[in-house]
């Protein structure tokens, strides 16, 4: 048998990492995310175990989808914003450029963004992440600032900023005909208006 294992009868094997964090979020909404295992995962996207983990390297990172090919194109557009765009513009556009969504995968990301924020299991997995995130902001903040990136401002400044990030990202799960973008942009302007 090869890697690609039996397919469930009438459904052709998934190809696309999309494909199966949607046969995942579809899981852990019937299941629970605890009780929902690596092996239900590839059974009903009809892949073998291996071709999961060369999608993700484990269960918690379905959640984050391609978070590290994000960051690393966050990192290249910060780095190419002229140097006279004020630096909470360049921010204020990079958070909502990092976090802008198709409209077709906005159900999913919904999901993604429930689970996230409200699966115990996952939080010390987002602790990471957050701090993946913030440290590519406080690089470009230091940058900009022309101080170390581990001193206060830099880092005080991706805090904040991720700060704002989740509370946009409450509300747009609060209220589901907002638009994640528009709190994302209002947020940052509030927080700029309050300091300033």
């Amino acid at each position: 048998m090869t890697d690609q294992g039996v397919s469930r009868a009438g459904r052709k094997p998934i190809t696309s990492r999309a494909e199966v964090e949607h046969v995942a979020f579809e899981l852990f909404a019937r299941q629970g995310f605890e009780r929902t295992t690596v092996d239900d995962i590839a059974q009903a996207a009809g892949i073998g175990r291996r071709t999961f983990f060369r999608y993700f390297p484990s269960k918690n990172d379905i959640a984050w989808g391609d978070f590290d090919g994000e960051l690393a194109r966050m990192r290249t557009q910060l780095a190419g914003y002229p140097p006279d765009v004020p630096l909470i513009d360049v921010i204020r556009e990079a958070l909502v450029e990092f976090n802008r969504i198709d409209p077709d995968e906005a159900p999913w990301h919904r999901r993604r963004m429930e689970l996230i924020l409200t699966t115990p299991a996952l939080q010390a997995h987002s602790t990471l992440r957050y701090t993946a995130w913030r440290q590519v902001l406080a690089d470009f903040v230091a940058t900009r600032l022309d101080v170390a990136p581990d001193s206060l401002a830099p880092q005080a400044i991706a805090y904040a900023t991720l700060g704002v990030a989740l509370a946009a990202y409450e509300q747009w799960l609060r209220s589901p005909g907002t638009e994640l973008s528009e709190l994302l942009s209002a947020g940052m302007r509030e927080l700029s208006a309050a300091i300033g």
